[in-house]
């Protein structure tokens, strides 16, 4: 008789756990997972990840629970809370959606608190952030040639190859026509994406390509956005980055002249929230770039880098969203000063990706397709973004972060804050769009677009 494998056991609700009697949720995000039920039926579940990226895992329920989730706010009883839903809301139910809850680390409580606590123990304890998205790709471009059974020696000797390699169709493909396809001297900034590789690696191309010719940096400066951390203003990175071309060690002589214009409160805010660094995107798809295009000074280094995420200006003005954080403008200026009493060269990278639309976002209306509602929303979204970048290249800042907030945003910029303080703390004589693109899936349910600018 062969063993049967083993169920998981189902996590069981804790009465005697106060924060399972009234629970209060963490951040989370709800997507529609396929699912069969059984009778072996097809239907839609609603799946659960925790939208900061501490815990990895997932939790799948009924659709119907969307209408509980907002309601899980720590000010309310198990009782009090079946009884505000009704509609056949009954306690045992409740109970055990808690319990799933509370063992994937998605409610404030014991078990989220040890997940962060080795989280920030595995963080503080490395001096350099290991490659993520960027490792990932890579090793998609070896298994593309050698299929499921590739080996993880494959991926490692073969994948910084591939990576350079793609890297370099991509800048042949979007430059083979361009009028210029080098920069004379090495701007003070670029505007480059944080999109996905595949679906952004125009507007990648056509400004790191451009930098091939010109002086390698002594600095880089990534400015990325903030999508999954806790900080409520801007949160710097005391760490370097690696990625499979290898390792930009992190720039401590800025970091110190930085902590120093900011003063002691100040710095401490900066970065009381480093963590939110982990999982960040934003900022490490740029290292293979930075490393491809500069490559290594006469001791075998890359260039040193120093990464931080700014919050969005139109939320508080520019304060921190809480009070609590650091704000955007004691930031720029002591960035600013920090960068001209440094000796050598400095490139900042404003890590900004613009508009978000499509029924993925909220929007009721669907993207693909070439009926009439569809185009004109694709159209309507690439004139907003044209009319809001024209306003960042005659270096209208104020007029931009104004004219976003008088609309609400309504497609959803989501790198104003970087883009902010890259302006302000560069005040550049020129400002130029190299290329505008945007990426929708085939279904038409979310459109994300990027431009591709420098900063003179």
């Amino acid at each position: 008789m062969t063993d049967q494998p083993q169920q998981p056991e189902q996590p069981v609700f804790d009465p005697n756990a106060v924060h399972q009697q009234s629970p209060k949720i963490r951040k989370v995000r709800g997507v529609p997972l396929p699912a069969k039920d059984p009778q072996g039926n097809q239907v839609v579940m609603l799946g659960l990840t925790d939208a900061q990226q501490i815990s990895p895992k997932m939790v799948v329920t009924h659709p119907a629970f969307q209408q509980v989730i907002p309601l899980l706010d720590g000010s309310k009883t198990i009782d009090q809370l079946v009884e505000q839903v009704g509609n056949g809301l009954e306690r045992p139910m409740l109970e055990n959606l808690v319990a799933q809850l509370d063992d994937a680390g998605f409610l404030f409580g014991p078990v989220f608190d040890e997940m962060q606590t080795q989280m920030h123990a595995q963080f503080d304890a490395s001096d350099l952030l290991p490659p993520g998205a960027t490792a990932q790709f890579a090793d998609m471009l070896v298994m593309q040639e050698h299929g499921e059974d590739t080996t993880d020696e494959q991926k490692s000797s073969e994948g910084p190859a591939k990576l350079r390699e793609v890297m370099d169709k991509w800048i042949d493909d979007a430059l083979k026509e361009v009028e210029s396809p080098a920069f004379d001297t090495l701007p003070k900034a670029i505007v480059a994406p944080h999109i996905d590789y595949a679906r952004g690696w125009m507007n990648y191309a056509n400004v790191y390509g451009r930098l091939r010719t010109v002086d390698r940096p002594d600095r880089v400066i990534i400015l990325g956005t903030n999508h999954f951390g806790q900080s409520t203003g801007v949160c710097g990175c005391n760490k370097g980055y690696e990625s499979p071309l290898g390792v930009c060690q992190f720039d401590s002589d800025l970091a110190d002249a930085l902590k120093s214009k900011l003063g002691e409160e100040n710095a401490s805010k900066l970065f009381e929230n480093r963590y939110d660094h982990e999982n960040e995107h934003s900022i490490e798809l740029h290292m293979p770039w930075i490393q491809h295009i500069f490559g290594q000074d006469d001791a075998g280094n890359y260039p040193k880098v120093f990464s931080a995420l700014v919050h969005d200006p139109v939320v508080n003005s520019g304060a921190s969203y809480d009070g609590t954080g650091l704000d955007l403008d004691p930031f720029v200026e002591a960035l600013q000063t920090a960068v001209s009493d440094l000796p050598g060269k400095t490139l900042i990278i404003s890590s900004a990706d613009l508009s978000h639309v499509g029924p993925a976002f909220g929007d009721n209306q669907a993207l693909a397709g070439e009926d009439e509602a569809a185009a004109a929303f694709r159209t309507k979204v690439a004139t907003h973004d044209h009319e809001m970048l024209k306003l960042f290249t005659e270096k209208k800042i104020d007029d931009l972060i104004g004219s976003i907030s008088w609309q609400q945003n309504p497609t959803r910029w989501c790198s104003l804050g970087n883009m902010t303080a890259t302006m302000r703390i560069t005040n550049p004589e020129k400002v130029e769009l190299l290329n505008y693109a945007a990426a929708m899936d085939p279904n038409g349910t979310a459109f994300v677009s990027s431009a591709a600018l420098a900063m003179f």
